[in-house]
């Protein structure tokens, strides 16, 4: 979790801290588009059970990510992102703009 009292200087360091590797891009790109169980996001995201759960934590306790459990057996997890985590959806658009670019000057 990020250290709200010794956040950088920079604003692009404070969102990379926040989703700065692929799979938690990959796992706010999956709940862009609606609530998921844990075990769409592993299929989708192709991520172990442990890096999945490690990452889904981060973006909890950072208020990304929330996490509802329902009281049956066996337990059923769904997760969704925050009102906070929806906020990230236009930077989200611009960097698969910018890979759509890319990838168009590659060929």
């Amino acid at each position: 979790m990020i250290d709200k009292n010794n956040l950088p200087l920079c604003p692009v360091a404070i969102l990379l801290k926040l989703i700065g590797n692929k799979w938690k891009i990959l796992i706010i790109r999956d709940l862009l588009g609606g609530t998921k169980r844990f075990g769409e996001l592993q299929r989708s995201v192709g991520c172990s059970q442990k890096v999945l759960t490690d990452n889904l934590r981060e973006l909890e306790g950072n208020g990304l990510v929330e996490r509802k459990i329902y009281p049956e057996v066996p337990p059923r997890v769904e997760y969704s992102l925050s009102e906070l985590g929806m906020s990230l959806n236009p930077v989200l658009q611009e960097m698969a703009k910018w890979g759509e670019y890319y990838r168009s000057l590659a060929q």
